[in-house]
């Protein structure tokens, strides 16, 4: 019998092999030829399953978003289990932002060079309102649910917090790819600004 072939898997191949390509060189420099032979196959495959460059570049998005928000939501699912304080699980999800090991490297560039091309693309544009929308949902959901349980001021604006802790993961994401992933403790710095909305919560604010 012949071997069915997996299209979710080929899909995920060669988005991963664009990438990897686009994290190490840049925009620019991607092309399908070179992404077939990063992803072990020929340019007419690609084209079977992506009639032309835009419908790569917002599979390839879509796929670097989706994986981090998983990992994002077993953060969140282990320190529920194992009954954190709201903050901490916070911290914690969101340290999968920053490029602190070379898969969240990877991310972080593909994630910053198709946003950049975001601007002047719609199918992109769509898939990154998207992904913001639904970060800044989770965090300001988060701050809400601290209020509730007595670790975050009833008077904080939850979105404007949101925004805020947002703000710095990004600066921070900046910073260790400048500067390098062993410059300076990322995560006691969001921990600090986390801290200062969680302000009922000595767990992260002490430790």
């Amino acid at each position: 019998m012949p071997r069915v072939a997996d299209h979710d898997q080929r899909r995920a191949q060669i988005a991963r092999a664009f990438q990897r390509l686009l994290a190490a060189d840049g925009f620019a420099a991607v092309s399908f030829s070179r992404v077939a032979t990063g992803a072990g196959c020929s340019v007419g495959l690609i084209q079977h399953y992506f009639p032309d460059k835009d419908a790569l570049l917002r599979f390839a998005y879509d796929d670097a978003v989706s994986r981090l928000g998983e990992r994002v939501r077993v953060r969140v699912r282990n320190g529920e289990a194992a009954r954190l304080p709201v903050a901490e699980v916070l911290l914690d999800s969101l340290v999968e932002l920053l490029p602190l090991d070379a898969e969240r490297d990877v991310e972080y560039r593909v994630r910053q060079g198709l946003q950049a091309q975001a601007l002047h693309h719609p199918g992109l544009a769509e898939v990154a309102r998207r992904a913001g929308r639904d970060l800044l949902g989770y965090v300001t959901a988060v701050i809400g649910d601290g209020v509730g349980r007595g670790e975050v001021d009833a008077g904080v604006d939850t979105g404007l917090a949101a925004r805020v802790i947002l703000a710095t993961v990004q600066g921070l994401a900046d910073q260790l790819v400048l500067s390098g992933a062993d410059a300076f403790p990322a995560r006691d710095a969001l921990g600090q600004v986390v801290a200062a909305v969680f302000t009922g919560n000595r767990a992260v604010r002490d430790r």
